[in-house]
């Protein structure tokens, strides 16, 4: 840890860092485990070359999730927007509990019904570090057509890692997407960026919520993210549906809501995420 970074986390904690040891496992940011003075414990994030706002933005999302007192969220102990800095608290693992995925499963589809004011957000934020626009849409297929896929679909084409073509077939799916998002529901509170690096299980083996990228949506997104990559016992998708059950042709909508993350996969990272969304888009012909 640079000394200048030192200073600025310093400022930040209760007490003068003690310790700190790097975590692995971050992708767009580096991560110690601090422990200061007053042997308090907490995590750090510092990420190089933020764009505007970023640190602020994943802060806010915790809380957001927070406020619906569902599923445990990390907390947050102090922002630094000019370093840029989020430390929170440190959280101890635990081993999961025997019910961990049925309550992780419940606590989800009572965050979901929990609810949110829009299909959006009163603010933008991102995805990894990549800009999410969140301006709100009165129906949710216009806004998962163009505050979602639209953006990324141009986003990724101009970076050249999307196809042109395969652009303009995903482009004109966006007529059909009143009859391809499902049924109309009220907007969710979606953590947005739902797969199983994203849940770590705390010291009393439950589920926690890190990094999330928030907005008001339908709820089938987040469910969808969490088959993407697996991870999710089938019974954390049983209890989810007997707390709050889907329609019927759920399961023939997965492929349609993995749009969007495998989109923002190809922005990212490119090679065989194409020849996934390709495979997504085509089963909607």
């Amino acid at each position: 840890m640079e000394p200048e970074l030192r200073e600025h986390i310093d400022a930040l904690l209760p007490a003068p860092v003690k310790t700190a040891a790097p975590v692995e496992g971050g992708s767009i940011a580096e991560g110690w485990r601090v422990e200061v003075e007053s042997g308090e414990i907490f995590f750090v994030k510092h990420y190089e070359d933020a764009p505007d706002g970023l640190v602020q933005a994943e802060a806010r999302g915790l809380e957001w999730l927070g406020e619906a007192d569902t599923l445990t969220t990390a907390r947050v102990a102090a922002v630094c927007d000019s370093a840029p800095l989020l430390i929170l608290d440190w959280i101890e693992t635990g081993k999961p509990t025997a019910d961990f995925a049925e309550d992780l499963g419940a606590g989800l589809a009572r965050l979901h019904a929990f609810g949110a004011p829009c299909f959006g957000l009163s603010e933008d934020n991102f995805i990894g570090k990549l800009p999410q626009a969140n301006a709100a849409c009165e129906r949710w297929p216009d806004f998962y057509a163009y505050r979602r896929i639209e953006p990324m679909v141009r986003r990724a084409r101009d970076a050249g890692s999307l196809p042109p073509g395969l652009a303009r077939e995903a482009s004109q799916m966006f007529s059909r997407f009143d009859a391809l998002c499902g049924p109309e529901e009220e907007p969710a509170r979606l953590h947005g960026d739902l797969w199983n690096g994203n849940v770590m299980t705390g010291r009393d083996g439950q589920a926690v919520l890190i990094d999330p990228s928030v907005y008001g949506g339908h709820r089938e997104i987040d469910l969808a993210m969490m088959r993407l990559f697996g991870g999710f016992s089938e019974r954390t998708f049983d209890a989810y549906a007997n707390q709050h059950p889907l329609s019927e042709e759920a399961a023939d909508r997965v492929l349609f809501y993995q749009f969007y993350p495998l989109l923002v996969h190809i922005t990212l990272f490119g090679g065989g995420y194409v020849d996934q969304f390709a495979q997504a888009l085509r089963a909607y012909r």
